[in-house]
């Protein structure tokens, strides 16, 4: 008796204790094969449908392409201005192209807008070209960045999502190469571009016109971007993301019927976040949040500034008791590297540690000279005497 009583108390615990996640899979009525909407500063799953499922993703994989090329940018190892020479293999694709010629030249940011906005296959093995030399090489390299951005379910064998039964993506893994894509400021300079267009041959006498796959930059209130795909093997898939104050979100559908339908539930995921959730501000990186004395060093002291952004999720009208503890030393021996870890903010909610944030020198810190040592001692003994 006493056994029953136990497991029924039980089971209402566990009943009453089901997250919201567990409501919004029943009334979000999501019917592509996988879904996901994750929270872009915290990295937090809002909701999920089979998010680990490896599927064919299409030309979403061409996040990655396009991940790999801002980090090569920003670098310094390609320009916007490179004059990049259409190879047979690049002029060779099929599906989604601008019709590139072989031996025709384009530059680096129109292949960049061309990927972005019409999700041009030729034009996205022109650029692993310019970048790795070869497809097969910087698809290597896709796949190492997968491997170091914890993307467990996927496997690229090339730059443009065309199908190979060995290339596929899970829902996670396409919200994780997401966040890292949206960290780029210069790719915003084409997300969110309905409509343009370039000159394309060698003589530069065609006029191919750029149409943005992803009809949410004009339907969605926020839309920020991403990426459409869709092959017979996939399906029709999306990764989407908005942003609406504070609050960024990011919904991946992969494998709908139609092009319709994961337009559709994209918005009814975004739809569900930003009518549930508030992103709160704990802190901003570069914040200066203390200073640490520096022992022989050229400066007395260094400030301790956060290394990145900090935010917490939280359901709307669910303030919570949001707290942070600063962890500093009492002094740093000098030299000191700018951008060296010193301590750590602890940001709890409820008592509970949500984030910990590295805490680093906004300086660098030398060792002091013979002078600037015979000053401080001096200026100590004359303080002290």
């Amino acid at each position: 008796m006493n056994r029953r009583i136990i497991s029924t108390i039980l089971l209402l615990i566990i009943w009453f204790t089901i997250p919201s996640i567990a409501f919004a899979e029943d009334e979000l009525n999501i019917q592509a094969k996988s879904a996901l909407l994750m929270d872009y500063h915290t990295g937090e799953v809002i909701y999920e449908k089979n998010p680990h499922e490896k599927l064919p993703p299409a030309s979403v994989s061409k996040i990655m392409t396009l991940l790999l090329g801002m980090e090569a940018l920003e670098m310094g190892k390609i320009n916007l201005t490179d004059q990049v020479r259409i190879s047979s293999h690049a002029a060779g694709m099929g599906g989604s192209q601008l019709w590139l010629e072989e031996g025709e030249t384009q530059t680096v940011e129109d292949l960049f807008k061309s990927i972005t906005i019409r999700s041009a296959n030729d034009a996205s093995a022109a650029l692993a070209e310019h970048i790795a030399g070869s497809e097969e090489i910087f698809v290597k390299m896709m796949n190492e960045k997968a491997k170091s951005l914890g993307m467990k379910n996927t496997s690229f064998m090339n730059a443009s999502g065309l199908p190979d039964e060995n290339h596929y993506v899970s829902a996670y893994d396409v919200a994780l190469m997401s966040v890292e894509l949206l960290k780029h400021k210069q790719i915003h300079n084409w997300l969110t571009v309905y409509m343009d267009e370039i000159l394309v041959g060698k003589k530069k006498d065609k006029v191919q016109s750029l149409v943005n796959t992803n009809r949410l930059i004009k339907e969605y209130e926020g839309t920020t971007g991403i990426k459409t795909g869709s092959t017979k093997e996939a399906g029709f898939c999306l990764a989407a993301s908005a942003k609406r104050g504070n609050l960024q979100l990011i919904a991946v559908i992969m494998g709908s019927e139609t092009s319709k339908i994961r337009f559709d539930e994209a918005m009814r995921l975004l739809d569900y976040g930003f009518a549930n959730y508030d992103s709160i501000t704990i802190g901003k990186k570069g914040d200066i949040l203390g200073k640490v004395e520096v022992h022989k060093g050229d400066i007395p002291y260094i400030e301790a500034v956060l290394e990145k952004d900090s935010y917490i999720l939280l359901p709307k009208g669910n303030s919570g008791n949001i707290s942070k503890e600063i962890l500093l030393p009492e002094f740093l021996e000098s030299p000191i590297n700018e951008g060296q870890e010193i301590g750590q903010m602890i940001v709890k909610l409820d008592g509970v540690e949500v984030d910990r944030i590295k805490l680093v020198s906004k300086a660098k810190a030398d060792k002091a000279g013979f002078k600037e040592m015979f000053k401080k001692t001096l200026k100590n003994f004359l303080i002290n005497k």
